[in-house]
């Protein structure tokens, strides 16, 4: 069973940063892809940024360049969001998952087996 933890979230000024942290553990040897995704209600999950765990090769979201950068640390057990020039849009739910498998679409959320519970990102003007 795989494990997942998110935190950093929190309430910001618009142009500020934050980095998310996501701490898994259980089988993750299992995994292959590890990503950030991000929801506000009403919406579907929004696929922002992943990296392919071996390699630490990441793919963005083109609503996201440039400003979101992910990463994992060496014994790639912490997965990590650094969001720099925060905008109010940004305001969200982010949430951390992992794959099984290949994913066809590397920021499909439903290739994604494992998620945490979340962590809320509030942006205010």
């Amino acid at each position: 069973l795989v494990k997942l933890v998110e935190s950093g979230g929190g309430s910001v000024q618009a142009g500020g940063s934050l980095r998310l942290s996501c701490e898994f553990s259980g089988f993750i040897e299992d995994t292959y892809y590890m990503g950030w995704f991000r929801q506000v209600p009403g919406k579907e999950r929004e696929g922002i940024a992943t990296v392919y765990r071996e390699t630490g090769n990441p793919t963005y979201a083109d609503s996201v360049k440039g400003r979101f950068t992910i990463s994992q640390d060496s014994e790639q057990k912490t997965l990590y969001l650094h969001i720099k020039n925060l905008k109010v849009e940004d305001t969200a739910m982010y949430y951390c998952a992992a794959a099984r498998s290949y994913p066809i679409d590397l920021l499909g959320a439903t290739y994604y087996a494992y998620w945490g519970q979340g962590t809320q990102v509030t942006v205010s003007s």
